[in-house]
């Protein structure tokens, strides 16, 4: 469905800060972590898009990392989110709820 990724490109990208933040809630990712949970969604994204959004999130003080040694090379940043990210991800979480609801209640109208 090629017509129809390009059709809402700009509402993914929109959702991509949200995506994001529900794959890194619960849990410390790594980079790879986060492509390979988004790869088979709407959501797939690539490094050079991943990694200047994270450093936004982290500027916004929403996502934190710590550096862990890997025994398959150099070390790895992990992420993990802040209590300011949690709270972020349950507002967005809400919002979306609320325009789910009025999108269908104007289609009832």
């Amino acid at each position: 469905m090629p017509a129809a990724d390009e059709q809402f490109s700009g509402l993914r990208k929109g959702l991509l800060e949200f995506a994001i933040l529900a794959v890194v809630s619960g849990r410390t990712v790594y980079v790879g972590d986060i492509l390979a949970a988004l790869a088979n969604t709407p959501f797939a994204t690539q490094e050079g898009t991943l990694y200047p959004l994270l450093s936004k999130l982290r500027r916004e003080e929403l996502v934190d990392y710590q550096w862990v040694e890997s025994g398959q090379g150099p070390p790895r940043k992990y992420y993990q989110l802040t209590t300011k990210g949690a709270q972020r991800l349950e507002e967005l979480a809400a919002y979306w709820r609320h325009l789910n609801t009025t999108l269908e209640n104007l289609g009832r109208s």
